[in-house]
């Protein structure tokens, strides 16, 4: 077996191997045996008919064919053994461009390489700052709006109220000015001291009514960014009439050890605040230290060297619009009607966003990946069971895992699933911890760290056409539980 190598630039080799002509040969009658099998020859059984006999009944055409797919199968494991070729997902037959003697052509992807570089001279000071006293009496303030009461009021509207509204809009620039684009009697409305970006009908319209009194009508006009799936407001200005109609003040409980008890298991005011500090600092370090670790990897991706072929792109690519497809599910939308509100097709929609967060996503994994090989890091046992425990104590709150486990007990199947994905979250986060100690200039030394590749080969086998990258990480613990085994 002749063998040629050719490394492309979108890391996937070109292999053309050249084999012996009695290869071929007999590669036919095997494939003749088992047309045979298959195929109805009359006066022979399954499998007992001649070659020439399966010759003319089958055609030539189709026993080449099928000698064809057994040299693969055959070839296909040992190219890979005798050029060392590590793949990242099974390869394809490209062509045949000869079969006296046979020659073929295969595109084989190459398992993702990373180099870091100097990674060990990066720096970035971690300045996490503690939420102050303000934040947390911002959040019992929140808390008291939501035990709060309401009364009638006269007086001016202010920030608390909750008032009803009747509201009518119509287009400045329409031929029908007076025919309404948006109506709405009876409105109810809070005003809110923080603006929200999804405010009915626009962000800081409750903020418009402020100072009014009941019966005052207020008229005033905005303007609607373009690109809105609403096609009469999107672009356009829209004249409001605003009308008050009722303006009920928030009346809030008193802030001692009675409310705690009240909002929740605290025997006190000073426990209540004390749980909403703890709460707010955890909140407050995930919030910096997504944005800290995301700055540190963009660095280290700029000196980096990353080389993938496009099958894992791709494979990555599914799990994107995979997730869309989930969240949009839980809002009871399809993906196809999601596009179609947004004027996008398919070919766009993946070009423009689906590749770029594939492509991120990968980067920051494979980045993530060889720096745990290249540092050495390993998760202790300790670790795993404790990353298990809340991995299991998630799921166990999704609905779908308790319509699945309400009769029957959890199966291996997902118990394994939950391992791989909390050995993963491990391993994520002490590689995160060993990143922000580099950062700071107080991780430990590392002896002669050992280049590898950031994927394991695939399955040696080739396919006539390409296949999907295959990949051992849980993609959905829920899912598994549903798939048959």
């Amino acid at each position: 077996m002749k063998i040629e190598t050719e490394t492309r630039d979108d890391h996937q080799v070109a292999v053309n191997v050249e084999l012996e002509n009695t290869l071929m040969e007999s590669a036919r009658r095997r494939a003749a045996h088992k047309i045979a099998q298959r195929m109805k020859i009359p006066g022979f059984r399954p499998g007992k008919a001649p070659y020439e006999v399966v010759l003319r009944n089958a055609g030539e055409h189709a026993i080449t064919e099928e000698a064809v797919e057994l040299l693969v199968d055959e070839i296909y494991p040992k190219i890979l053994d005798e050029t060392g070729i590590k793949a990242a997902a099974p390869g394809s037959l490209e062509e045949v461009t000869s079969v006296d003697p046979p020659k073929f052509k295969f595109l084989i992807p190459l398992s993702p390489s990373v180099d870091l570089g100097d990674y060990r001279s990066i720096r970035l000071d971690y300045d996490w700052k503690p939420p102050t006293e303000d934040k947390v009496d911002e959040a019992i303030e929140e808390l008291r709006r939501m035990y709060s009461t309401t009364e009638t009021v006269v007086r001016a509207v202010e920030i608390g109220d909750f008032v009803m509204t009747d509201v009518i809009g119509v287009n400045t620039k329409s031929n029908e000015s007076d025919v309404p684009v948006i109506e709405k009697l009876g409105n109810p409305v809070f005003i809110r001291p923080e603006e929200k970006s999804d405010e009915w009908p626009f962000s800081g319209f409750s903020k418009k009514l402020i100072g009014m009194k009941t019966d005052e009508i207020r008229t005033f006009t905005h303007k609607y960014p373009k690109k809105l799936a609403d096609e009469q407001l999107s672009g356009n200005s829209i004249k409001f009439e605003v009308k008050v109609k009722t303006i009920r003040g928030m009346i809030l409980p008193e802030l001692n050890d009675d409310f705690a008890k009240k909002v929740g298991n605290f025997d006190s005011l000073s426990l209540l605040r004390e749980t909403i500090q703890s709460n707010l600092t955890n909140q407050s370090i995930a919030e910096y230290e997504d944005e800290y670790f995301e700055k540190l990897i963009e660095i280290i991706k700029k000196q980096a060297t990353i080389k993938y072929p496009p099958q894992v792109l791709a494979h990555e690519s599914e799990h994107v619009v995979d997730d869309l497809k989930r969240r949009l599910a839980e809002q009871n939308m399809e993906l196809d009607v999601y596009l179609k509100m947004r004027e996008l097709d398919h070919e766009k929609f993946t070009e423009e966003e689906v590749t770029p967060v594939a492509i991120r996503r990968l980067e920051r994994s494979l980045i993530l990946d060889q720096l745990g090989i290249d540092e050495k890091i390993e998760v202790s046992e300790e670790k795993l069971n404790s990353s298990f425990q809340q991995t299991w104590f998630e799921i166990q709150r999704d609905e779908q895992f308790q319509k699945l486990t309400k009769k029957n007990k959890p199966s291996q199947k997902l118990i394994e699933s939950v391992a791989m994905e909390s050995a993963s979250r491990a391993m994520i986060h002490q590689t995160l911890d060993r990143l922000k100690l580099i950062a700071t200039g107080e991780a430990p030394e590392v002896i002669a760290p050992v280049k590898t590749e950031a994927a394991p080969s695939s399955k040696a086998k080739a396919k006539r056409k390409p296949k999907k990258t295959q990949s051992a990480a849980m993609d959905d613990v829920i899912e598994s539980e549903q798939k048959p085994d």
